[in-house]
């Protein structure tokens, strides 16, 4: 039997994954991992934290070294763009040729949202990939007035970096309470407490009418008739999976690739992983499509497990994770924020350190912590078992009995 070609779309985490995995699976085909920056896989996360410090120098981002795919047998194309998947000839044609495959791994991500009619002016920026991160740390860095517009994670910690450097900052939210769909109302609105203790103007239930300047932006015209002046205007309205590249395929779409729960697409041989893949979570028998960088990691291995041996796939599962720095305070998600009821069961919600879990009906599905970082992984391994509602609020009661034994101020 020939050996397989593996073709992996997509040169960030998850495609850097499947890449990795299946010569760890022994896997001894041909291996093409293909990326449209011309970027080595770097790490995204931290583009909008620790990239954004005012330390001398930035962060290397990059995951490795150019000769260490070479020496895994993989064949790495940059500045190398997908154009069109064609399933009858079993070829993916990109910006410099078409490639053959046997399997694939579409790991694409998503594309930051712009906001409209500002396409081409200077200093309105998107924070996702490495050249925008450079582009923002620069305007920082020149002690540009900045505007957010999007109080959601991303744009959260953009105006942490331009705080840390002392700089005016004000965040623009048109919903009236930040994070409602990632976290609920609630625990939103004491997230959004932490931009008013250090200094932030965060103004909420407001548009963006325009982004006035000529040739360079000036000024942010809102929906309630007044100005922000601005020299930087970063976007952190959300993204949207990229797939464009995909309609003419056949293969389905509905908001992302529609997958299995073995990360299959609907075409022979073709799994997707990442923020692009929007597959069935057998954990909470639903749909989901994460933008995370555990589930993008995990994803990327199991689906590429699964296409080079279809007939012992195993379906992927997981608990949702993200985390977030905003100034001093490390924020924590596990699970899901669709709650019957939301709880505080450490710490004060009025604080900078708590822990809120969510219920729906008797079992535990979602917890949210600030600076309990010891905390949070247990319930992680409780919402993937499937514990009650008052098993977590046991393990709650014994967790606080042990932080208040050792210290008043434990996390």
């Amino acid at each position: 039997m020939p050996e397989q070609n593996l073709v992996v779309v997509g040169a960030s985490l998850a495609g850097l994954r499947a890449a990795e995995t299946a010569r760890r699976a022994g896997f001894t085909g041909t291996v093409t991992l293909v990326g449209a920056e011309p970027h080595l896989p770097y790490d995204r996360p931290p583009l909008s934290k620790a990239y954004l410090d005012p330390a001398p120098t930035p962060p290397d981002t990059t995951f490795r070294a150019r000769e260490v795919f070479g020496d895994a047998g993989i064949d790495l194309r940059l500045g190398t763009v997908a154009t069109r998947l064609d399933p009858a000839h079993k070829a993916i044609h990109t910006s410099q040729g078409a490639l053959p495959y046997d399997l694939a791994v579409i790991a694409t991500g998503s594309t930051a949202r712009r906001l409209p009619g500002a396409t081409g002016l200077a200093g309105v920026e998107t924070l996702r990939t490495l050249d925008d991160a450079v582009a923002v740390r620069a305007a920082l860095d020149n002690r540009a007035k900045t505007v957010v517009v999007g109080a959601g994670f991303i744009g959260s910690e953009v105006a942490s970096g331009a705080r840390k450097r002392g700089l005016d900052v004000t965040v623009l939210e048109a919903l009236p309470v930040p994070l409602v769909r990632a976290i609920g109302a609630e625990m939103g609105q004491a997230c959004a407490e932490l931009h008013r203790r250090n200094g932030t103007d965060l103004r909420c239930g407001v548009g963006v009418e325009a982004v006035l300047g000529d040739g360079r932006v000036e000024a942010v015209q809102l929906s309630d008739g007044s100005t922000v002046e601005a020299d930087l205007v970063v976007v952190g309205i959300g993204a949207d999976p990229a797939t464009d590249w995909l309609i003419s395929s056949g293969i389905t779409l509905d908001r992302g690739i529609v997958c299995d729960e073995n990360l299959a697409t609907s075409l022979p041989g073709v799994y997707a992983a990442g923020d692009v893949a929007r597959w069935h979570n057998p954990l909470f028998d639903t749909a989901m499509r994460l933008e995370h960088w555990t589930s993008a990691a995990e994803q990327a291995a199991s689906a590429v497990r699964n296409a080079l041996d279809p007939m012992t796939a195993k379906p992927y599962s997981t608990v949702p994770y993200f985390w977030s720095d905003w100034y001093d305070t490390r924020i924590q998600f596990v699970g899901i924020p669709d709650a019957d009821e939301i709880l505080t069961v450490t710490g004060d919600l009025g604080s900078e350190s708590f822990v809120a879990l969510y219920r729906r009906g008797d079992r535990v599905v979602g917890a949210l912590a600030l600076n309990h970082q010891t905390h949070i992984m247990k319930y992680r391994a409780q919402i993937a078992k499937g514990a009650s509602w008052e098993q977590a609020l046991d393990y709650a009661r014994i967790r606080g009995a042990k932080d208040a034994a050792l210290s008043p101020t434990v996390r």
